[in-house]
């Protein structure tokens, strides 16, 4: 989902080096070579930003309201227009 915030096991701060981490792989760098310019030097850390699995932009395809917003006044009223006995 989330990057963790903090290494589990060591209790480093992790949660700030994800960015870093992708725009180096996305210029052509090996995982290695980007984790070791993020100066990870415990397997630890390194572990959590490896497999690390970004969740969050797969799950926002699957929200309705992504789509189209709407205003709690719109679905009042269009709740009214379904079925105008119930008030």
């Amino acid at each position: 989902m989330i990057i963790p915030i903090r290494c589990f096991s060591c209790g480093k701060v992790v949660g700030d080096l994800w960015e870093r981490y992708l725009e180096a792989i996305d210029s052509g760098k090996s995982d290695a070579d980007a984790i070791d310019d993020l100066n990870l030097q415990r397997y630890c850390c390194r572990r959590m930003i490896l497999t690390h699995v970004d969740l969050i932009e797969k799950l926002l395809k699957y929200v309705p309201c992504a789509e189209r917003m709407v205003s709690p006044r719109e679905l009042r009223k269009e709740r009214e227009r379904r079925n105008p006995d119930h008030l």
